[in-house]
């Protein structure tokens, strides 16, 4: 037998002996239901990473219940967990008890550096405190007019493309123009910066982020799952023959948008100084309260990216699902069509915050876009010590007892379903799994005891402490680019966008399935609408 083949065996040997003496040495989870291993060395992983986004959360949540067990590298015990009660106890009542793995907490870093999303504990509080003021209520509302300058951009210039079609319509690719116009809003928005991606299409900043999740995470093959688990093999000498001098492809896209993104991000620090004297997470004399210049770096480009990719994926898919019901599309747009005459009989030219408060239909369509697609489809934690797990729903184990908490070792990889929760039946009815407007509408088809997320019942911005700071920023700026898009404009759908897919990086990016172009892509049918005299 050839010498490496004799290494590789022996340490498969190793790894075996070290899975077994884990699950006779501590807690086991054994009992709980869920999907057969299809590899001890990659597990169930093949299966979760390569499907579409939440697409597996909810094919072993019908199967399995809303606590299921599966497996990772070399046989670890995961859980999938979408039970409402266990997701308070999780994100709320022992938030602080349950953190990033380690292997995501290096990715928070290499992808917006040592921010909010990265920091634990007594650091994510300090940070936390000292950003919440930038995101009120109040100084989100204010926002709302530089929401809809943005919007008027991308309506003009949809405008003037479909004026020059002989058939007075166009096919748009609606995901690329609506990641440019949503990161030039950030960046004018949180920084009072003006990036104009949507001006310039070879824009560096817009370039390295409109594609960077799909390219870094998406479409993992079974190659690449294999290469990993050979990478947490602890014996890198001996291993080295096994593994690539090359440099990770994937790896490097990260590094290479961390050196521009922090580059943008100085340019930015450096002109509110220069224009200012201070920025405002910075003028405290308190050290408690004031953030260093690395810091506020990494919460620059926190902001940049997750506020620009999660509102403009989310924006996207939304736009499909229109596309797909025009009946819910024609409604909404009688809507927004009605409130503009409002508007101006009141001598106004621009809606308000509260215009959209009274828009109730603008207001189902949203909740219901976020909860069937939630731009971020799942939340990873780790409990810091053994854990006992109250559920809402009790699950039978695998020697048919009910029980209705689990006891879970510390360490354990926990998977946080997003999806899962938001297409819980016990929640949103029987056809938790249909897009449907109407349910935000009609009394009774949404259980209203269970808060878990901050917004609209469901878990899309997550819950607890580690909820998304930016969501009514978020919020805000959907509705002002639904209230111009579809004011303005009728969307259908083409034969390729009948093929979408929810391709898992991350984020929900939607891709063609089997497109020649590798991007985020969504080709809709864009016409001028009609307007009632």
């Amino acid at each position: 037998m050839a010498l490496p083949l004799l290494i590789l065996t022996f340490f498969g040997i190793l790894a075996i002996a070290y899975r077994l003496y884990q699950r006779f040495s501590r807690i086991s989870l054994s009992k709980i239901a869920g999907p057969p291993s299809e590899s001890f060395i990659i597990g169930n992983l093949r299966q979760y990473l390569q499907s579409q986004a939440g697409e597996i959360d909810c094919v072993w949540q019908e199967q399995f219940g809303d606590v299921v067990k599966y497996k990772g590298y070399f046989g670890q015990d995961h859980l999938l967990i979408s039970d409402p009660k266990a997701l308070q106890f999780i994100l709320h009542t022992a938030a602080y008890r349950f953190v990033k793995p380690p292997e995501r907490r290096a990715i928070s870093a290499l992808l917006s550096g040592m921010g909010i999303v990265w920091a634990e504990g007594l650091v994510h509080k300090r940070h936390r405190k000292i950003m919440m003021p930038a995101f009120g209520n109040k100084e989100s509302k204010d926002l709302v007019p530089l929401f809809f300058s943005h919007a008027c951009k991308v309506v003009h210039k949809w405008k003037d493309i479909v004026d020059l079609s002989a058939s007075q319509e166009s096919v748009l690719d609606v995901s690329d123009w609506i990641a440019r116009a949503t990161l030039d809003a950030m960046g004018a928005a949180a920084f009072d910066y003006r990036f104009d991606i949507l001006e310039n299409g070879n824009n560096e900043l817009g370039k390295t982020y409109t594609n960077l999740c799909l390219y870094a995470f998406g479409q993992i093959s079974t190659r690449e799952l294999y290469k990993q688990a050979m990478n947490l093999v602890k014996f890198p000498r001996l291993l080295s023959c096994f593994k690539s001098s090359t440099p990770n492809p994937r790896q490097q896209l990260l590094i290479n948008a961390s050196v521009v993104a922090t580059k943008v991000a100085k340019d930015v620090i450096t002109a509110k100084y220069r224009d200012n004297g201070s920025l405002r997470a910075n003028e405290s004399e308190n050290e408690k309260t004031r953030m260093s210049e690395d810091e506020m770096v990494a919460q620059m480009r926190t902001m940049l990216l997750a506020g620009f990719e999660t509102t403009a994926t989310s924006l996207t898919w939304t736009l499909l699902e229109l596309a797909l019901h025009p009946d819910v599309q024609d409604k909404l747009r009688r809507e927004i069509h009605q409130k503009e005459r409002d508007v101006k009989a009141r001598g106004d030219t621009q809606f308000s915050a509260s215009d959209f408060e009274d828009m109730p239909y603008l207001t189902a369509v949203l909740k219901e876009s976020l909860r069937i697609h939630p731009a971020a489809y799942a939340i990873f934690r780790e409990p810091t010590k053994d854990e006992i797990i109250p559920l809402s729903t009790p699950i039978t184990t695998r020697s048919g007892n009910l029980i209705n908490e689990i006891v879970v070792p510390k360490g354990t990889k926990i998977t946080l379903s997003i999806n899962g929760f938001n297409r819980n039946k016990t929640i949103f009815g029987p056809d938790s799994h249909m897009y449907d407007p109407d349910r935000w509408l009609t009394p009774g088809r949404i259980e209203k005891t269970v808060t878990v997320g901050v917004y609209g019942k469901s878990l899309t911005f997550s819950g607890g402490v580690r909820s998304c700071i930016g969501w009514r920023f978020a919020v805000l700026e959907i509705q002002a680019f639904l209230v111009e898009l579809i004011g303005n404009f009728e969307f259908s759908v083409t034969p390729e966008a009948k093929m979408v897919r929810r391709e898992a990086c991350l984020v929900m990016t939607p891709t063609i399935e089997g497109h020649v172009k590798k991007t985020r892509y969504l080709p809709l049918i864009v016409k001028v609408a009609k307007r009632e005299v």
